[in-house]
């Protein structure tokens, strides 16, 4: 029997989350315009400090935000990277050498204590110290040697959407600016394919009315699109109460694979590169356990697959898809809460403070 949900906001209500998710090609467009200058002088500056090693810091959606820079750094720029915990320092009061590393804290609002703590016993402990913001008069831009304002401007829905595209871009930017390369020019087609992403909501909503009633998820992909399925998970669980696990599409075969069959989607992400390549024996695993599979990528595989969005990659490297792979991604999270009867723009427990971001 089909599970009941309560009564939400319908479309003409005027959703702050909706809104902000269609403002995401503009946001795009200013970052390129107006920030890639800064972003690519912040990215010389550190450069010529040399850095061996690379340590990266953040919450809920920024930590997705943060594994994709690890992705970038290593592949691109080919610096070891870590992923932090930061209760070593903040709860366990661990204070590792840490000179000559680059230390990145990115975060929407940049007042999350434990975060602006962490960054400035880094920056005691001789490290090069960056925030990757969308709010320049944070505490955490104040502690960090370095700064990169990413210009999503005010984001008041909950879940944040905007503020994570642009986060992608910035990294990209400075990634690319680390290594001499100025990144604006293979970034300059993602607002124009965000457009025409965004314009088809109707196939989105078509998923959801799919998966309205699924009782959880799985996300998966490999490489680069793995922070990708990361936050999808994270924005179903968010805004729909949808349990949503996700994996590598390595990992899922160690085990997890177990508990796949055709009640659970599977939503894969499944990038045009040697991520996408790597995740398809995948599939086809999934496919002979008879998931229900929903593909975001190639026209193939979408054609293969049980349900799915093309996403239009032409000319984008595989190192720039996440920013338009998460698109209908936002959209389906958002469809999905409507269709279940919530409130996207306000899911329970959640609170837009500094402190939660």
């Amino acid at each position: 029997m089909a599970a009941a949900f309560p009564a939400g906001p319908s479309e003409s209500s005027g959703c702050v989350m909706s809104a902000e998710v269609l403002d995401q090609p503009a946001v795009l467009r200013r970052l390129l315009a107006d920030g890639a200058d800064r972003i690519r002088e912040v990215a010389e500056a550190v450069a010529a400090r040399e850095p061996r090693f690379v340590l990266l810091t953040a919450r809920g959606t920024s930590d997705h935000a943060a594994l994709y820079a690890k992705y970038l750094l290593e592949i691109r720029r080919e610096l070891p990277c870590g992923l932090t915990s930061m209760s070593t320092i903040t709860a366990y009061g661990a204070r590792p050498d840490l000179t000559g590393v680059l230390f990145i804290s990115v975060s929407q609002w940049g007042g999350s204590p434990d975060l602006v703590a962490a960054t400035w016993a880094a920056r005691e402990a001789g490290a090069i110290t960056l925030a990757v913001t969308n709010n320049p008069d944070s505490a955490l831009a104040a502690v960090a040697e370095f700064h990169i304002d990413v210009l999503a401007g005010s984001e008041r829905a909950l879940p944040a959407t905007k503020s994570y595209t642009a986060s992608l871009l910035a990294l990209y930017l400075f990634s690319e600016g680390l290594g001499g390369v100025d990144g604006a020019g293979a970034a300059g087609l993602l607002p124009e394919l965000a457009d025409e992403i965004l314009a088809r909501r109707e196939e989105v909503r078509a998923l959801a009315t799919r998966y309205r009633f699924a009782p959880r998820m799985v996300a998966i992909s490999r490489g680069y699109g793995y922070p990708t399925a990361q936050e999808a998970a994270l924005k179903f669980m968010e805004t729909s109460y949808l349990p949503a696990l996700a994996y590598s599409g390595a990992d899922l075969l160690h085990g997890p694979l177990a508990m796949i069959d055709n009640l659970s989607p599977v939503l894969a992400v499944v990038p045009e590169g040697p991520g996408g390549e790597a995740l398809r024996p995948v599939l086809d695993r999934l496919r002979g356990r008879g998931a229900d599979l929903c593909v975001v990528g190639p026209a193939d595989e979408v054609r293969r697959a049980s349900a799915g969005f093309v996403l239009p990659v032409e000319g984008v490297g595989e190192e720039l898809q996440p920013v338009l792979e998460i698109l209908p991604l936002h959209l389906l999270a958002y469809e999905i809460s409507v269709a279940r009867g919530y409130d996207p723009d306000a899911p329970r427990t959640m609170a837009k403070t500094p402190e939660s971001s």
